[in-house]
C-alpha cells in the first residue's frame, strides 16, 4: 500500500514537472501560435458568389485545383450565387481569419455595385484580405440568331422595344452595356441574372434579343452560331473575335473590363498569408492553368493583393465619374 501511495505520489510529481517545463519554454497544448503553423488544418473552402458554369465559377475550379496540390489538402468550391456575389462575400469576411475560408472575388462588386446598391448592401474591401489578382477578361455584347440583330445600327432602328440581359445588377456587364445604350440612344428593358451562363441562355433562346457577357463564355456558342456578336468592350478589337468591332471604335466610350482575385476574412496570420499566396502563385505558374486561361480566352492579371485594392479603388471612381457624367443609374432609377 504504501509502495502504491509512493508510485502515485512520484507519477504526479513527474507529470507537474512536465507541464511546468512546457510553461517555461512557452508551449502549449492544442491552441494559441500554433494554429498557424498548423495551417492548413483541413480542407480550404473557395466560396463562389456565382452559379456553376459561368467564368467566375471555371476560373475558381483552376485555381482551386492548383491550390489544393500546393497546400496538401482538398479545396472545395462551394457556389452561393446572389447580389453579383455580395451575399457570400459578406458571409465569408464574417467568418473566423484562419485561412480556411477564401472567397472569389470579382472587381465588379467592388467597383460598379456600389453605383447599383444602397450603402449597407455594399461590400468593402477593408473587411478582407486580399490575397492576390488572377486575371481579367473582356465582355463581349451578342444578339440572339431569330432577333435578326447583326450590329449596333440594327439596335437602334429596332422598331421592337428589346430586353437586354446582363449577368447582373452591378456587374461590369451591366456598366458596359448601359455605357453603350445611353451613349447610342437606345431604350430597352434591362434583365439582370446571376451570372453569365444564365444571360447566355436566355439570348439563345430569345428569351432576351441581346445579352453582353464575358468573351470566354460566348466564344463557343458565337462559333456555332446560335448567337450573333454585336461589339466588343475592349479598346481595341479582340484578338479572338478580329471581324467584331469595338465599341470604341463605332465612337463610344465604354472602358470596362472585368478582374478577379481571391480574397480572405480580415486579420490572416502571417504564416497562412503567407502559405495562401504561394498557393495561389503555384496554381497560376502550372502549365494547367496557363492552358485553362488560355481556352477560355482570359489575360493574366497576376498582381499582388495591394496592387489588387489599389486597381479596384481607382476603377470605383473612374466608373462612378462616368456614370455621373452620363446620368445612367445602374440600380433602374
Amino acid at each position: 500500500m504504501k509502495n502504491r501511495m509512493a508510485r502515485r505520489t512520484l507519477l504526479a510529481l513527474s507529470s507537474a514537472g512536465v507541464v511546468l517545463a512546457l510553461s517555461a519554454c512557452g508551449g502549449n497544448v492544442g491552441g494559441g501560435s500554433a494554429d498557424s503553423a498548423q495551417f492548413p488544418s483541413g480542407p480550404v473552402t473557395l466560396t463562389v458568389g456565382q452559379a456553376p458554369g459561368g467564368s467566375t465559377d471555371l476560373i475558381a475550379r483552376a485555381a482551386a485545383e492548383g491550390m489544393a496540390d500546393s497546400l496538401g489538402v482538398s479545396m472545395p468550391v462551394v457556389n452561393k450565387p446572389g447580389a453579383n456575389g455580395a451575399l457570400a462575400t459578406k458571409e465569408v469576411a464574417a467568418m473566423k481569419a484562419d485561412g480556411q475560408n477564401l472567397v472569389l472575388l470579382n472587381a465588379s462588386l467592388i467597383t460598379i455595385t456600389p453605383l447599383a446598391v444602397s450603402e449597407n448592401e455594399t461590400v468593402s474591401l477593408d473587411d478582407l484580405d486580399v490575397l492576390m489578382g488572377l486575371s481579367q477578361d473582356d465582355y463581349v455584347m451578342v444578339a440572339s440568331k431569330a432577333s435578326g440583330l447583326k450590329n449596333i445600327d440594327d439596335i437602334k432602328k429596332s422598331e421592337k422595344k428589346l430586353s437586354f440581359g446582363t449577368t447582373g445588377v452591378g456587374t461590369g456587364s451591366q456598366l458596359a452595356q448601359e455605357l453603350l445604350l445611353a451613349q447610342a440612344d437606345i431604350e430597352g428593358t434591362t434583365v439582370p441574372f446571376d451570372s453569365g451562363s444564365p444571360a447566355l441562355t436566355a439570348v439563345m433562346g430569345d428569351q432576351v434579343q441581346v445579352s453582353t457577357i464575358q468573351l470566354g463564355e460566348a466564344k463557343p456558342q458565337i462559333d456555332a452560331g446560335t448567337v450573333v456578336p454585336i461589339t466588343v468592350f475592349s479598346k481595341e478589337r479582340n484578338e479572338f473575335l478580329p471581324d467584331v468591332p469595338t465599341a470604341v471604335e463605332s465612337g463610344y466610350e465604354v472602358p470596362v473590363s472585368q478582374y478577379r482575385a481571391i480574397a480572405a476574412p480580415k486579420g490572416l496570420s502571417d504564416e497562412a498569408k503567407e502559405k495562401l499566396v504561394a498557393s495561389i502563385k503555384d496554381a497560376t505558374a502550372a502549365d494547367s492553368y496557363k492552358s485553362f486561361n488560355k481556352k477560355n480566352l482570359l489575360s493574366t492579371h497576376e498582381i499582388s493583393g495591394e496592387e489588387v485594392v489599389s486597381e479596384w479603388t481607382e476603377l470605383a471612381e473612374t466608373y462612378k465619374k462616368l456614370t455621373d457624367e452620363h446620368e445612367i443609374s445602374l440600380a433602374g432609377k
